[in-house]
């Protein structure tokens, strides 16, 4: 069973922790370097907390963490719908290739009505495949892939009424 919970600030470390793995896994595609540290560290991680229209959930598969989603709210389109964005997805290799990644982010669009955006780098051959499937299997009739000026990469976009 999979599960999207909400995250709460005493869990903030976390999905903090998670967020390493995540950064990690993504080296793959982005050439961003861990600091003197030894980590990544997610800059807009406390953003999640501190301002309206950011939505941390964790994703659990029979009670275990598996992931994550971050959800961003962008703002509102041309017929007054709330646009949101998927900020960062992540589903831990253990539980990749089950359905988990497509169940999750199914649960994570029946969260919120509006129109949404899920932006992937150039780079990230197989998160382009993912959201294309993803989203064509979701309940949706206005399945668009875009681009913009200010992304490196297609956006798959869609309306969730």
């Amino acid at each position: 069973m999979i599960e999207i919970v909400k995250v709460s600030y005493d869990q903030k470390s976390v999905l903090r922790n998670l967020l390493e793995l995540y950064k990690y896994d993504f080296t793959e595609f982005d050439p961003e370097d861990m600091n003197e540290s030894g980590l990544y560290e997610y800059m807009y991680l406390d953003h999640y907390w501190t301002e309206a229209g950011r939505h941390p959930f964790f994703i659990r598969v029979e009670g275990k963490l598996a992931g994550f989603a971050l959800v961003r709210e962008l703002g509102l389109d041309e017929v007054e719908r709330k646009i949101y964005s998927i900020a960062e997805f992540f589903v831990m290799k253990k539980y990749r290739r089950d359905g988990v990644g497509k169940q999750a982010a199914h649960a994570v669009f029946d969260l919120f009505r509006g129109r949404w955006e899920a932006a992937v780098m150039e780079e990230n051959v197989p998160a382009q495949h993912f959201w294309r499937k993803t989203v064509h299997a979701y309940k949706s009739r206005e399945v668009q892939e875009i681009r913009k000026e200010e992304w490196d990469g297609p956006i798959v976009t869609f309306v969730n009424e």
